[in-house]
């Protein structure tokens, strides 16, 4: 796809709207608020977490067990009942920081986000202690940002005793 350049306020509003659906994003996954997080996504959105499961040794490139294989749910509705299915009775803390964002004209654009996050049981007890990276699109559809693809990879993961 062809860059075009928006204009310079154009821009930064568009890249703080894309921060707030991100934001949001987190916030209403560990909130296990379903419809709300349905309005995050674009209809046809893709969510890859083939490679959210396991992460590479940084030091010999290897995987542990087999290299992951794509994960791909695809529309809105199936996306939103896959994280529901993975989180709804976990107790979950999910952070994404130090966004590298860039506009690829002026309804379309590309991020990738540090994250965090930690599942734990009814009863407090740590599942799952991850962190790594969103490959995320995004979309603007009547004036609103949304998410349209994302790809979950992890660089560490710790798993609960």
């Amino acid at each position: 796809m062809e860059q075009q350049e928006p204009p310079a306020e154009a821009g930064w509003q568009a890249l703080e709207a894309i921060r707030q659906v991100k934001a949001r994003y987190f916030r209403l996954v560990d909130a296990k608020d379903w419809n709300g997080l349905a309005q995050v996504f674009t209809p046809d959105a893709r969510f890859d977490r083939g490679c959210g499961s396991s992460a590479r040794n940084p030091v010999t490139g290897e995987w542990p067990g087999a290299e992951p294989q794509p994960d791909i749910v695809e529309g809105r509705e199936e996306v939103i009942a896959m994280i529901r299915r993975a989180v709804e009775h976990l107790w979950t803390i999910h952070q994404g920081f130090m966004p590298e964002l860039t506009l690829l004209g002026s309804d379309n654009a590309e991020g990738i986000w540090a994250m965090s996050d930690d599942l734990r049981g009814a009863d407090g007890r740590r599942l799952f202690l991850g962190r790594g990276h969103y490959h995320d699109t995004y979309r603007r559809e009547q004036g609103v940002w949304r998410i349209a693809s994302s790809r979950l990879t992890r660089l560490h993961i710790e798993k609960g005793n």
